[in-house]
Parts: structure tokens; C-alpha cells; sequence
């Protein structure tokens, strides 16, 4: 790594593919209490591609298949009916923690549960 006292990034086939990738990597390095420690930094300098994406979800189908109101499965995963209700009409996604409590309810992964779509 050094090479008369200056320090450089290591040589690595990682490093080469994502530049071939036009992605620029930044490597610094912070000296503290005799450790030294990488910082690592990625940016992409082509062109940038907006791609218009949606989170959908299966809560109504699942919630009335277990034959549950909104109500009760507001109170088994700990919030209001009107978060439900919200989720179900797909005005508000739920954070991770809710979409894990909901996968442990309806005893399926949240994939199943949550889809992302492009869309069109």
C-alpha cells in the first residue's frame, strides 16, 4: 500500500469492471490512533435514467382472507385502523419494521406481500 510514504488504492479486477461500468471510485484514507481506515466513495458518471417505480401490496387480500377487519389487524401489528386502511388504498407505505410484523401475521415473506413496479 505505500510506496515512499504515499499511500495508494489497491489494485484490484473490482475496481477496473466498475470503471468499465463508468463508475468512479474514491478511495481516502483516515489516519487515527495508529489505524488506518479506508473510506470508500462511489459515483456514476453516465447518464442518468429515471425510472418511475411503485410499491403495491397484497395487505386487503391477505387481511380478509384471515377473516380479520382492518380494526384487528391494526391492534395485532400495533397501529391505527387509518394506517391500514391508508396502506390497503396504497397512500402510504409501510416502513421495514411494519412490513416484518406484517410478514410474521400473514406468515409469508414480505416479497410476497409487497411487489415494486416500473411504472409505465
Amino acid at each position: 500500500m505505500r510506496d515512499g510514504g504515499a499511500l495508494r488504492p489497491p489494485n484490484c479486477q473490482m475496481a477496473r469492471e466498475l470503471f468499465q461500468e463508468r463508475w468512479k471510485v474514491c478511495l481516502t484514507s483516515k489516519y487515527s490512533q495508529a489505524i488506518l481506515g479506508w473510506k470508500v466513495s462511489f459515483t456514476w458518471d453516465g447518464p442518468l435514467q429515471t425510472v418511475s417505480q411503485t410499491i403495491t401490496n397484497r395487505v386487503k387480500e391477505l387481511r380478509i382472507a384471515l377473516g380479520w377487519t382492518q380494526e384487528q389487524l391494526a391492534q395485532a401489528a400495533g397501529v391505527s385502523r387509518q394506517s391500514i386502511n391508508s396502506i390497503e388504498r396504497d397512500r402510504y407505505v409501510p416502513s421495514l419494521e411494519l412490513a416484518l410484523i406484517f410478514a410474521r401475521i400473514f406468515s409469508c415473506p414480505t416479497d410476497q406481500i409487497f411487489q415494486l413496479e416500473s411504472k409505465s
